[in-house]
């Protein structure tokens, strides 16, 4: 039973033997205490001041004293100011509360309560690398997976991946008649990025090509439209959905070089998947679910053969569905992948982690699947996320100014080695030690830099400012964790802690324990909140208050066996939350730095 649930069922008791009044939950209000105030935890009476007709301070007062006469030792004083109840809690209770924690090895974790989420993240398209905008869609996909599961959701990572489409054949046709034979093989270069550079390549030709039509008396708009590049992209796009064997297998072929690509940055970053499906085979699925819907009246077909929906009663416009030459577009793979997802999986919860500007287009699936009468639609949920910006600006991938997600970690792994030699006697350690510490700790920066901003807002990424070793980063709290671990090392396993006779806490570890015992609450508001933010601010306030208590006391030449006792049991919980909340945001941590 947690404090609150403590105080809750003795204020109850109280209210019911002072004024015959049942308390309900909602008349229950607990907060912590302001600071200046002695007390642990407050309770405000002003809804009991009616009911006992008697002055705010008075039923404060009387509650405060029945407390201490029969609330069996868990209070230990108080104070009344006007409508507020300042308790006290006794020392005991915190200890008792500090061994729960220590013998709780799934400490903060939710029972299972046997529902599925699925958690869509990542859609990459297949024609450039991962880049930093990537970056922050996966780290938060996976985070949030992370965190439901602690909530006792199951949970089914889930990816698609942009496979075809214009875009697509942009890159083939570069390669085609620019590449030579190219290969990842003959380059050195990850597949990807090969792909991704003959996606600059036919932009930098195609817009080529409309400055020359231009030229020869040509509006922009019709340059753009006859460019040659452009209309021969367009014919392997109808190629391709037409099965053309040749650019089917072409296809195939750049695509199997992508996937290495992806795979490759997703082990680096950390992040996975438990199922992965590919737009080539849901649109498809997509395109007959329309035919339906437009056999059935729900939408309509232009005289130019295009098929739309027609969305003004719900306060929105027409969305096309079907190109006039019956190529599919983004919306209708959409409606064919969630058709297909649902019949895979008992799903309860549908997320989507794409970012803000998307939030149109996930309103009009909500609706069309809810017209198309699966009884998913409403339910979908979009997980909205800012944009990432860089101190220079946002990224353009066509123009090749793309922050690389596989060159941005390796920057980031770089600039961790290089601190940590700096903090280090290099002769102590070997270099795959060395590796392994600056990997953690360069993607550690990456990691928690990112997700510790509230994911509704934009955000500037400073790499510089992400690998400081002190304030609110990653790398602060990794060495406090490995701190911990050099204590408990030193004290050689005389970490036992059950039975303590510990009286006079000291306020430090008071407040550690009481930040401890905040951490099941912290986990339910990051999963109610869908936000990895939340388990970033309590890991880093953690992280302050012990290395604030382990600046002002002695933990392993503290002369009193029973606290010395007390405060090894506190430093190795600490670490093991810390742990445990890093693990929620994907951080691992070093046992030495």
């Amino acid at each position: 039973m947690t404090l609150e649930q403590h105080i809750s069922f003795l204020t109850k008791s109280a209210v019911k033997a002072l004024y015959d009044v049942d308390a309900t939950d909602e008349q229950i209000q607990l907060q912590k205490t302001r600071p200046e105030f002695e007390g642990n935890i407050t309770l405000v009476v002003f809804p009991f001041v009616k009911l006992a007709r008697k002055a705010p301070a008075q039923v404060a007062t009387e509650i405060g004293e029945w407390l201490m006469a029969k609330g069996e030792g868990l209070i230990a004083r108080f104070n009344a100011v006007q409508g507020f109840l300042n308790l006290v809690i006794d020392d005991t209770f915190w200890v008792h509360q500090l061994e729960a924690i220590d013998a709780d090895a799934h400490y903060g974790q939710q029972p299972d309560r046997h529902q599925l989420m699925m958690v869509e993240y990542s859609s990459p398209n297949t024609n450039k690398p991962l880049h930093l905008g990537h970056v922050r869609n996966n780290l938060l996909g996976y985070s949030i997976a992370r965190i439901q599961e602690a909530n006792g959701w199951r949970v089914v990572k889930t990816n698609i991946v942009n496979d075809r489409g214009i875009h697509i054949c942009k890159s083939m046709l570069a390669w085609l008649k620019f590449g030579n034979g190219e290969t990842p093989e003959s380059s050195g270069k990850k597949g990807d990025h090969l792909i991704g550079d003959y996606y600059v390549r036919f932009d930098k030709e195609y817009k080529a090509q409309i400055a020359e039509l231009m030229a020869n008396g040509l509006d922009e708009e019709t340059a753009k439209r006859e460019a040659p590049l452009m209309r021969e992209a367009q014919e392997m796009l109808r190629k391709w959905e037409a099965n053309d064997p040749e650019v089917r297998a072409l296809w195939a072929r750049m695509n199997e070089w992508v996937y290495a690509g992806f795979d490759e940055t997703y082990r680096r970053m950390g992040v996975s998947f438990d199922k992965i499906y590919y737009e080539s085979n849901t649109y498809l699925e997509g395109k007959s679910e329309v035919e339906k819907g437009l056999a059935s009246g729900q939408f309509y077909r232009r005289e130019d053969g295009s098929v739309w929906a027609d969305l003004t009663k719900d306060g929105l416009d027409e969305k096309l569905l079907l190109r006039s030459d019956g190529t599919s577009v983004y919306m209708t793979q959409d409606i064919g992948t969630a058709k297909l997802r649902f019949q895979d999986y008992p799903i309860d919860k549908m997320v989507y982690v794409v970012g803000n500007e998307q939030e149109y287009h996930f309103k009009v699936l909500s609706i069309l699947l809810d017209r198309l009468g699966f009884p998913f639609g409403k339910e979908l949920v979009h997980f909205s996320y800012g944009m990432v910006e860089l101190p220079n600006g946002k990224m353009k991938s066509r123009e090749g100014t793309v922050v690389d997600a596989d060159d941005l970690m390796d920057k980031m792994v770089e600039d961790a080695r290089e601190i940590y030699l700096q903090k280090n006697d290099q002769s102590t350690m070997s270099n795959v030690q060395c590796d392994e510490v600056a990997r953690m700790v360069g993607l550690g920066a990456l990691k928690y830099f990112i997700l510790k901003v509230d994911p509704r807002k934009n955000m500037l990424f400073n790499p510089a400012e992400s690998i400081d070793f002190n304030g609110n980063t990653g790398p602060f709290i990794q060495y406090t964790y490995a701190r911990i671990q050099s204590v408990l090392r030193k004290a050689e396993g005389a970490v036992t802690g059950y039975g303590l006779q510990v009286t006079g806490l000291d306020p430090k570890e008071l407040q550690l324990i009481q930040r401890l015992t905040e951490y099941p609450a912290i986990v339910r508001t990051a999963g109610n909140d869908f936000s990895p933010a939340v388990i970033c601010n309590y890991a880093y306030a953690l992280a302050c208050d012990f290395n604030s208590f382990y600046h002002d006391l002695s933990i392993l030449n503290e002369p009193d066996a029973s606290k010395r006792a007390l405060r090894l049991l506190l430093a190795k919980n600490v670490a093991k939350v810390l742990c445990s909340s890093m693990s929620l945001l994907g951080i691992e941590m070093p046992e030495r730095m």
